[in-house]
């Protein structure tokens, strides 16, 4: 992805745009969708959205009790299936329990994720946060090829996340064998490599007229900040010393409705044909990461993130680790 392709759009959504107001005037019928972690958070909203322009949506779920609560709150057309990101074996079952059930899959959104969690392997010994956020819905994804396939332009959206900034791919240590478990070094090379996935997909669905894209949707409350102690957040200037969110988190922080509106964005418009690979935030295409910006810690895209030869370089390690597991 070159540099000059990061070109924001003449969008007519913001950053606080929200997931209905995204899709209010796109049809959707007939459409099918998969929503990793569909059943909270920002996946939640992105279901309840798309299910209510008559998408038909599959939830991959690893509690099932907790997501069938959940989403009976929704009307429409919306399927639980189990599976469970750090377990290869359950995401072929899944796929294979999609195949029998969808004819097609118009868009793929790999929304769900881990964040700065104590240092934990999962399946053949990936670090947790890059086994979860990458491997995971890069072994998903590889099992929904024929689906994608057999729709008409589908699309595919990787959530990404400002903390790729943390963090480029660490080629020489990617699982944290040989040094020091840093829990957002970790994470920001989890973001960059979703924001690569999306990079090298888009080359690979141009046959079919695919799209894939990468999405910050901002910063949110959510359940992804389950392991980030109170005192670690206030120290991050998130909540104030009585625990509530601070006023920067009231001034800069999205709501959940807010937060899923990038995803659909990406996943539904049309101001993005032409745009394949990019990385997208506040509904439009991000701009190059200025350096020199007060606010380049939160805005933009770095480089690392975008580069066509690391994407590369990912796929093929990634496509590896999965055959190997």
């Amino acid at each position: 992805m070159a540099k000059s392709d990061q070109v924001p759009v003449e969008s007519p959504f913001a950053a606080r745009t929200t997931a209905a107001e995204v899709v209010a005037d796109i049809d959707l019928a007939g459409k099918t969708a998969i929503v990793t972690g569909g059943y909270s958070g920002l996946g939640f909203e992105t279901v309840r959205a798309l299910a209510g322009k008559g998408v038909k949506v599959v939830v991959p779920v690893r509690t099932p009790e907790k997501a069938e609560a959940a989403l009976a709150e929704i009307a429409g057309d919306v399927v639980a299936l189990p599976m469970d990101l750090s377990d290869i074996r359950t995401i072929a079952r899944f796929a294979n329990d999609v195949a029998g059930m969808l004819p097609k899959l118009d868009m793929l959104i790999n929304n769900a994720g881990i964040m700065a969690c104590p240092m934990q392997r999962v399946g053949p010994g990936w670090e947790s946060q890059f086994g979860v956020n990458h491997m995971g819905h890069f072994a998903l994804t590889q099992s929904m090829m024929g689906l994608l396939a057999a729709a008409e332009a589908p699309r595919v959206v990787s959530l990404s996340s400002t903390g790729h900034k943390l963090s480029s791919i660490r080629w020489d240590d990617i699982q944290n064998e040989t040094s020091e478990y840093d829990k957002w070094q970790a994470y920001g090379q989890a973001k960059t490599a979703n924001a690569l996935f999306a990079n090298a997909l888009s080359r690979r669905l141009k046959v079919t007229d695919g799209l894939a894209f990468a999405v910050h949707p901002g910063g949110i409350f959510t359940p992804l900040q389950r392991h980030l102690p109170k005192e670690e957040m206030i120290a991050m200037g998130w909540l104030g010393e009585d625990g509530e969110p601070s006023e920067l988190a009231k001034q800069g922080f999205k709501s959940p409705e807010q937060g899923a509106s990038t995803s659909l964005w990406a996943a539904t418009s049309p101001l993005l044909d032409g745009y394949a690979g990019v990385y997208c935030e506040d509904c439009n295409v991000s701009a190059p990461t200025d350096p020199d910006s007060p606010t380049a810690r939160f805005f933009g895209v770095n480089d690392h993130a975008t580069d066509d030869e690391a994407a590369e370089r990912l796929w093929s390690v990634s496509e590896d680790l999965l055959n190997a597991a």
